[in-house]
């Protein structure tokens, strides 16, 4: 718990992908204190097996528990995938709020009945994914790629923005960014999802890339308006 019995919100990813939800989180809840872990060590999780993943995302919360936080985010969609429902049994009194690839908004928006998904392989194989491409994607076509090495490149920016760095390395990942985004347009896809933490981190290049061909969804705003609703329910018991 932070100063004052404020809550206090923890979050954790493989690397620095998860500062792309808390950064959302705190344009909306500026004052909430916060922890974040970056798993650097064991980064990335998406081609780790399921139950590593159980196992680190475990160690993960138990940690930012002692440090008092009392809402974990697993800010990863791999962790998400392999250890939310665990998570939520093994402590029933924490609130565990995960993310997911935002299929539902993108069957919703897309007008060619095509939708893209970018993930990592951990997040596409998982039981929640193609869950929720069932119930919410009946009628649309969706193209899932697995961009692992989106992660890695996220990592070497360490959460600098891709237009920040030389021209040279900017054409590259400009490179990187196109051998996955260019076959799903091809394919007929006029919404992109990005389906892991790291990729907003990319989404300057992800966008140019699309050049209004394509509407890219970053989940990491309706993440946090989960998280703010989350907190606010929480000091509404306190007070009661």
């Amino acid at each position: 718990m932070g100063e004052d019995g404020e809550i206090k919100v923890g979050f954790f990813d493989s690397g620095v992908g998860g500062l792309s939800i808390l950064r959302a989180f705190k344009k909306l809840c500026p004052s909430v204190p916060v922890e974040y872990l970056a798993d650097t060590e064991h980064a990335p999780y998406g081609n780790r097996s399921a139950e590593e993943v159980l196992r680190l995302s475990e160690n993960n919360s138990r940690e930012l528990l002692e440090r008092g936080c009392d809402v974990i985010v697993v800010a990863c969609n791999t962790a998400t995938q392999a250890a939310i429902k665990h998570l939520r049994a093994w402590r029933e009194d924490i609130p565990f709020v995960g993310v997911e690839p935002a299929v539902k908004p993108a069957a919703l928006y897309t007008k060619t009945g095509v939708v893209g998904v970018l993930a990592t392989a951990g997040t596409l194989n998982g039981r929640l994914f193609n869950e929720t491409k069932e119930r919410f994607a009946k009628g649309v076509v969706v193209l899932a790629a697995v961009a692992d090495e989106f992660v890695k490149e996220a990592e070497k920016l360490a959460g600098v923005s891709p237009e920040s760095v030389c021209q040279a390395e900017r054409e590259r990942l400009l490179n990187v960014v196109k051998a996955k985004v260019e076959p799903l347009m091809n394919a007929g896809a006029d919404v992109i999802v990005l389906g892991c933490t790291h990729f907003p981190l990319l989404n300057p290049l992800i966008t140019e890339v699309c050049a209004g061909k394509a509407q890219v969804i970053d989940p990491s705003e309706a993440v946090a308006r989960r998280i703010k609703t989350v907190v606010e329910d929480l000091q509404k018991r306190r007070i009661s």
